[in-house]
């Protein structure tokens, strides 16, 4: 089936076709339909499978008549981070180029004042994050009683990100009339109970099951015994040692972030941090680097494990194992996406058990494990036993040889970095992650 026969106008059928679109995804073929229909909407589908043109597209035919009003947006979309309502916002200026319809981004990390100024002119769709919208609500800045759609996009994430009571309170500001489209990968309790209070008789898709991975990727699991700086060497063995155009390495924790990317920099990798931290025109930028190909790895935290639209990224690595199962379909799914291939690794130690054995259960199968050579694991070749016994060292040999190894220290650091500071890093880069 092409797009042809979904009800969409010529107008808009155009403007797919110049974005290089010619046949619907799943989700798209059933939801485009039922919300050109004015039905509300449940759809539960797992990152990349193509949710965003699912409404973006039907919200276009359908706001294609009427004009908007000062402060007074026709359409909400709400989004658990900037990068996704970023991205949601490109999708309408894509997709949208042929209409006149306006669109407003309110993320955090931009101008108050611009965006007021987008407000005040009238907006047809508004795409928004739950804190910056309130933030405007409670200024006065916008009003939504013109509301005539509602899209809630990866609801749970947004319960991961502790924002089921902002999305309650918006939605009892909007009229009962308005039309609905829920978006989830997963469907915990918590979600189920707010579209069960805010859907009416919704049209229900499920178009795979959320513990199900991609069968274009290929996965594989690293076990080893050992600190951070082993899973460090051997992250950097990983990367050496596989035909990497680009890669993902996922953390779950932002101080991990900083010490991995820091040390992968350190070993001449070109690699960028992204997490929620970073300043938004930062996080911009470093997105547009690695889009580019101007920065080859991206290390990130779980803001980047959904919904960005990098459709070339070959390998995912798991710097550690998340501590929600679905986390990892999430994480993964940033490879093999269009039907192209990718490989996703994860890296577990021995404290990473309670963690891994929620993921197989979740998963309901063993991850292949993958192996790697015993010396990257710390392990030693054998050498002959002397018969020579060592002599005893003397004081002063133990403190010219504590400055030996220091003075050689401070050179290898010196190499590492050709006598200048890494850029980001300040001028004092800590000996650990130079190893």
């Amino acid at each position: 089936m092409s797009f042809d026969y979904l009800g969409l106008s010529d107008e808009l059928l155009s403007a797919v076709k110049d974005a290089g679109y010619t046949e619907p995804t799943p989700i798209q073929k059933k939801t485009i339909p039922a919300t050109l229909q004015g039905r509300d909407i449940l759809g539960i589908a797992q990152t990349g499978t193509g949710k965003t043109a699912s409404f973006t597209l039907p919200l276009i035919d359908i706001l294609s008549q009427g004009r908007s009003r000062a402060r007074m947006p026709r359409s909400l979309i709400l989004e658990p981070t900037r990068e996704l309502a970023a991205q949601v916002a490109e999708s309408f200026e894509k997709y949208g180029k042929n209409s006149k319809l306006t669109c407003a981004l309110l993320i955090g990390g931009t101008a108050f004042t611009d965006q007021v100024k987008l407000l005040d002119k009238g907006v047809d769709v508004l795409v928004a994050t739950p804190g910056r919208l309130l933030d405007h609500m409670e200024r006065g800045n916008v009003m939504l009683n013109g509301v005539e759609i509602l899209v809630v996009d990866e609801a749970d994430r947004m319960l991961d990100m502790g924002f089921i009571p902002d999305i309650e309170r918006i939605c009892k500001m909007l009229t009962k009339k308005i039309q609905s489209l829920f978006f989830s990968a997963t469907m915990p309790p918590e979600v189920k109970k707010l579209t069960d209070t805010f859907l009416k008789d919704p049209k229900e898709f499920e178009v795979s099951a959320p513990t199900a991975t991609a069968v274009t990727i290929d996965e594989h699991l690293v076990q080893f015994r050992g600190d951070d700086k082993l899973k460090r060497n051997i992250l950097r063995y990983l990367l050496e040692n596989n035909d990497i155009k680009n890669a993902i390495i996922f953390c779950n924790r932002k101080k991990d972030v900083k010490v991995v990317n820091k040390s992968l920099n350190v070993h001449k990798f070109s690699a960028a941090e992204l997490h929620g931290d970073l300043h938004q025109e930062t996080r911009t930028e470093v997105l547009d680097a690695f889009k580019k190909g101007k920065v080859k790895i991206l290390v990130a935290s779980d803001v980047a494990a959904r919904g960005l639209d990098i459709p070339d990224v070959d390998h995912v690595f798991n710097f550690d194992v998340p501590s929600n199962p679905e986390d990892y379909i999430h994480r993964i799914g940033r490879t093999g996406r269009a039907g192209k291939k990718g490989t996703a690794i994860t890296l577990a130690s021995q404290s990473d058990k309670k963690y891994l054995d929620g993921l197989f259960k979740f998963l309901d199968k063993k991850i292949p494990l993958l192996k790697i050579p015993e010396e990257v694991l710390g392990g030693e070749k054998k050498t002959a036993k002397k018969d020579n016994k060592k002599e005893p060292e003397n004081q002063s040999d133990k403190r010219n040889k504590g400055e030996s190894k220091k003075s050689g220290a401070k050179e290898e650091n010196k190499s590492h970095t050709n006598g200048k500071p890494v850029v980001g890093m300040g001028d004092h880069v800590p000996d650990f992650l130079t190893r």
